[in-house]
C-alpha cells in the first residue's frame, strides 16, 4: 500500500493493527511513516487512531454497500475514508477521489478494486449522519469485556467504552505546580487535581514551555501515583519501573533525592532525556529491579508496575486488537514479585506507593489485599489517597484507589489506574 499520502498511511496502520496485530508505535518506530513530511505523519497517526475508535460504525456504514468482504487493504481504504467522512468531518469528494487513487496506486492486488472503491464511498457518503450517530461504541473483546462487567457492572462498562470512543484530551503536569498559571498560559484547563487539560490537536514540542522544561505529559491519572506518595525534600526514593519519567520528574521537582531504575535501556534513553529537558536531576540505573544489589532502606519507593495496560485503551485504541487474556497470570505473578521486592528496599515505617494502568482488579485491588496477606504489619493508608479532585468514592473498601475511564465524563475522562499507598509499621 502506497503511503505518498496521509491516507494511505493511515490505512497502512489501521490494516498492520487489524490484520498483522503489530501495535501503532511498533509500526510507527520501524518506520511505516517514514516517507511522509512531518505534518502528514502526524495527520496519518491521528486518522489512524480515530479509525481504529470507530471501526464498528465504519463497518455499520459500508455494510450495506458491500456483497461481499474486499481484500484487507481495500478494507482498511474503506474504514479510513469513511471514518474521515463521518467523524472528521472531510469533504466526501476529496476522500473518495483518493481513496480511489490509492487503490489504482497500491499494486495489482488492489487497483482491480479501485471502480468498486468509488462507488461505494459515494454511496455511503450520502448515509446521513445520524446513522453513524447512532452506532454504539465499539465494544471490548470478550475476555476483557466479561471481566468489567463482573468488576464493576453493565452500566459502568458500556460507560467505559463510551470513553474510549472519544479518545484522550492532552494532560500536562506543570514543574512548579502552579496549574492555574500553566492553564492560562496555553489556554487550557485546571483540572481538580492540578494537572492542566488542553482540548484539540497540537504539536507538543511547539507549545511554549516545552523546551523550558516547565512541563510534560502526564496524564492526569497517572499524576496522582507520584502525589500519593508525597514525596518531603531531601528524602530518599527510588522509582521502580521508571521510563518514559513522568513520575519521575514529579519526584524530582518536589525536592527528593531520586533513584529511577528501569530495565530497558532505550526507555531509560528518553527518561534522561527528559530530565535533561526539565533542568531536574536524578540517578539513572538501568537494570532487573528483581535482582539489583543497589541500596536499600528508601524513605519511599513508587512502583509503577507492568500491566495489562487496558487503563490506557482510549488513547490506544489498537490496544483490543492486540491483547488477550493468556498472559495475565504471567503479568500478575511479576507484579507480585516486583511488590515484594519494593517492600525489601524501604525502610521500616517507610512507604510504597504500587499502581497499575490497569482496570483489571488481579492487577489492583486483589495485588494489594494479597501483599497485605503476605507481609506482617504492613497496612493501606486511606489517608494518602484523600487528594485534591479525588472523590471519596473512588477509593475502595481496601484502601485503593480505582481511576476508570468513565469518571470525569464531562471533563473528557482520564486513564484507568489503581493506586495504592502501603506502609510499613516501625
Amino acid at each position: 500500500m502506497a503511503e505518498e499520502t496521509a491516507r494511505g498511511g493511515a490505512a497502512r496502520l489501521v490494516l498492520g493493527v487489524t490484520e498483522d496485530r503489530q501495535s501503532l508505535g511498533d509500526q510507527i518506530q520501524s518506520g511505516a511513516l517514514s516517507r511522509l513530511a512531518p505534518p502528514d505523519r502526524a495527520r496519518a497517526q491521528r486518522l489512524a487512531l480515530a479509525t481504529l475508535r470507530n471501526l464498528n460504525r465504519a463497518d455499520a456504514v459500508l455494510k450495506p454497500f458491500l456483497r461481499k468482504a474486499p481484500p484487507p487493504a481495500i478494507r482498511a481504504t474503506l474504514r479510513v475514508a469513511v471514518t474521515e467522512i463521518f467523524a472528521e468531518g472531510a469533504a466526501a469528494h476529496g476522500v473518495v477521489s483518493e481513496a480511489v487513487d490509492l487503490a489504482r496506486r497500491s499494486g495489482r492486488k488492489t487497483e482491480a478494486f479501485a471502480p468498486m472503491v468509488n462507488a461505494v464511498l459515494r454511496r455511503a457518503a450520502e448515509t446521513p449522519a445520524e446513522a453513524w450517530a447512532k452506532q454504539p461504541p465499539a465494544p471490548l473483546p470478550g475476555w476483557l469485556r466479561g471481566r468489567l462487567m463482573s468488576a464493576y457492572g453493565k452500566a459502568a462498562t458500556l460507560a467505559m467504552e463510551a470513553a474510549h470512543a472519544r479518545g484522550a484530551p492532552l494532560d500536562l503536569t506543570p514543574k512548579d505546580g502552579d496549574a492555574a498559571a500553566l492553564a492560562a498560559r496555553l489556554g487550557g484547563e485546571k483540572l481538580p487535581t492540578g494537572s492542566v487539560r488542553l482540548t484539540g490537536p497540537a504539536q507538543v514540542s511547539d507549545l511554549p514551555g516545552y523546551a523550558e522544561g516547565d512541563w510534560w505529559v502526564q496524564d492526569a491519572a497517572a499524576a496522582l501515583a507520584a502525589k500519593a506518595l508525597a514525596p518531603r525534600p531531601g528524602e530518599r526514593v527510588l522509582d521502580l519501573c521508571a521510563a518514559p519519567g513522568g513520575k519521575t520528574l514529579q519526584l524530582a521537582a518536589a525536592g527528593a533525592c531520586v533513584t529511577a531504575l528501569d530495565l530497558s535501556a532505550p526507555r531509560m534513553a528518553r527518561l534522561e532525556e527528559n530530565l535533561a529537558r526539565c533542568r531536574l536531576a536524578a540517578e539513572t540505573v538501568v537494570a532487573d529491579a528483581l535482582t539489583w544489589e543497589g541500596a536499600a532502606d528508601f524513605d519511599a519507593v513508587l512502583l509503577d508496575a507492568p500491566c495489562s495496560a487496558t487503563g490506557t485503551i482510549r488513547r490506544h485504541p489498537d490496544l483490543p486488537h492486540l491483547r488477550d487474556a493468556s498472559g495475565l497470570k504471567e503479568i500478575a505473578a511479576l507484579q507480585a514479585a516486583l511488590l515484594d521486592r519494593a517492600l525489601t528496599l524501604v525502610r521500616p515505617g517507610g512507604r510504597v506507593v504500587f499502581a497499575t494502568c490497569s482496570l483489571l482488579p488481579e492487577e489492583g485491588e486483589r495485588q494489594v489485599s494479597a501483599a497485605i496477606e503476605r507481609h506482617s504489619g504492613l497496612v493501606a493508608d486511606r489517608d494518602a489517597l484523600a487528594l485534591p479532585g479525588v472523590e471519596p468514592g473512588w477509593i475502595g473498601a481496601g484502601g485503593g484507589l480505582r481511576l476508570r475511564p468513565d469518571h470525569w465524563s464531562d471533563r473528557g475522562g482520564m486513564d484507568g489506574f489503581f493506586i495504592a499507598c502501603l506502609r510499613r509499621r516501625d
